[in-house]
């Protein structure tokens, strides 16, 4: 079942752009309507890091974001396996890529979790020459596990490490000046985590952007890529030139109000259905 629902999913990239993103919206109000989970999970998050704004616009910007969501997914359709050349006129690549060329130090691309993220890596193996490292999260699903793999390492010199596989490896990568790809704004537990806030919210929260910026002298640029009505539009922000400091956790802290800044320019294109406030601080109620 696994292997034709792929198939059907790779037969939809070839309709047009604006048709497949049609489809995407219509399924995306689906799964928001029958995803309860998933939807009580938008719901409290977004309670929780815009209570100024009222359960009504809540509500619109909830159903938005399972649109987005769903649609990010159907594209994926033809950025994992339509001609480069698709690819490359749908998927454009701004801000400072000189910059983040140029530098004779180490790179590392924090990447926070909006819906474009894999549309962001195809851009880059693209358009971006320097090897590329990534931290993944295997699937259960052993048939969507390699289509994610090939997909992700389709375009560009890019390599995949499991999460066991350590910081060691990583920083020598860095070291011989290749790239990081890094997206540590999920919660991944309380075991390696430290509590900083997140809009305000206490959330555990993985220090490893400061941890690699600071062990390998790289420079750190956010990296954000936008879903648009043309396709996306991958970002490059300029080097963080105040980090990292000596204080991990003020890092960490620094690093979640940016991220927050980011969300604010477009809320809808966050992954908001995951539960980013699961781990809670000894003594406070769970929130989901």
């Amino acid at each position: 079942m696994t292997a034709l629902a792929l198939a059907v999913l790779r037969a939809m990239g070839w309709l047009p752009l604006p048709l497949l993103r049609a489809v995407g919206a219509a399924l995306g109000l689906l799964v928001y309507a029958l995803g309860r989970r998933r939807r009580h999970v938008t719901q409290v998050n977004l309670a929780l890091c815009y209570p100024q704004m009222d359960m009504a616009a809540r509500g619109r910007l909830a159903r938005q974001v399972f649109v987005r969501y769903v649609q990010a997914l159907l594209d994926r359709s033809w950025l994992w396996h339509r001609d480069a050349s698709v690819v490359r006129a749908r998927v454009q690549v701004t801000g400072a890529v000189g910059q983040a060329l140029a530098t004779d130090r180490p790179v590392i691309f924090f990447v926070p979790h909006f819906v474009g993220l894999d549309a962001g890596g195809c851009g880059l193996g693209l358009h971006f020459p320097r090897h590329l490292h990534a931290i993944i999260t295997p699937q259960r699903n052993a048939v969507v596990e390699a289509w994610i793999g090939q997909g992700r390492r389709r375009f560009g010199n890019i390599t995949q490490w499991r999460r066991e596989a350590g910081v060691k490896p990583l920083l020598r990568a860095l070291q011989k000046g290749d790239v990081l790809h890094l997206s540590p704004d999920m919660n991944f537990g309380t075991e390696e985590s430290i509590f900083v806030p997140f809009y305000g919210v206490p959330a555990a929260t993985v220090p490893s952007l400061s941890r690699f910026a600071r062990l390998s002298g790289a420079r750190v640029h956010a990296l954000v890529t936008r879903m648009t009505a043309e396709g996306y539009v991958v970002e490059i922000g300029p080097a963080w030139d105040d980090f990292p400091s000596e204080d991990p956790v003020a890092d960490t802290a620094l690093m979640n109000q940016r991220l927050a800044a980011l969300i604010d320019a477009m809320p809808d294109q966050y992954f908001w259905p995951h539960q980013r406030f699961k781990s809670r601080p000894p003594g406070e109620a769970p929130v989901y």
